[in-house]
């Protein structure tokens, strides 16, 4: 059997004044119904995991329960806050369990090709821009900084970078 809402209320109301055998049924008929809500929730090998842990919850919240107010809506709230932590967990795991195993590995050849490759398509912008583009967007240096180096000016270094990127984007477009 499951219980409808006032026999919930009921059940737990005579809980909290500590009738065990209430208590038993209460927890009965809870559940039933929490492994009805994370039927389709969950996986069926965490169902028994997860009704556990919310009537873990339940039986230490149980004195937050206020006799004057539904049982149902109460009890789905904490349903359903176990069922976010549960799915985060499980997603935080299968995220680690990714990161392992698809991570990239570092290889110089790698950064030689593009390097490479870069340095064939410098040779079709002007200098100042690929210097720029160099300092500011390779070597990490702010505009300041490659405006000091290059011997340029801070608003120079900026529209070097910008029309030599436009340049180079062009270039890689054409060339596709």
């Amino acid at each position: 059997m499951i219980a409808d809402e006032p026999t919930l209320a009921s059940l737990m109301a005579r809980s909290q004044k500590g009738d065990q055998q209430a208590y038993a049924v209460l927890l009965t008929e809870v559940q039933l119904w929490l492994e009805r809500y994370f039927r389709r929730r969950c996986a069926p090998a965490q169902l028994d995991d997860l009704v556990q842990e919310v009537m873990m919850a339940v039986h230490n919240k149980r004195a937050t329960w206020d006799p004057t107010r539904a049982f149902l809506p109460w009890l789905a709230a904490i349903a359903r806050y176990r069922w976010v932590d549960h799915l985060r967990k499980v997603y935080r795991n299968e995220e680690d369990a990714l990161e392992d195993f698809d991570a990239p590995e570092d290889s110089e050849e790698e950064a030689v090709l593009a390097r490479l490759s870069l340095e064939r398509m410098f040779v079709h912008i002007p200098e100042k821009q690929s210097e720029a583009i160099e300092l500011v967007k390779i070597e990490g240096l702010s505009i300041r900084e490659a405006a000091e180096r290059s011997g340029q000016s801070e608003s120079a270094v900026k529209v070097n970078i910008h029309r030599g990127l436009k340049k180079l984007s062009a270039l890689v477009e054409k060339a596709e």
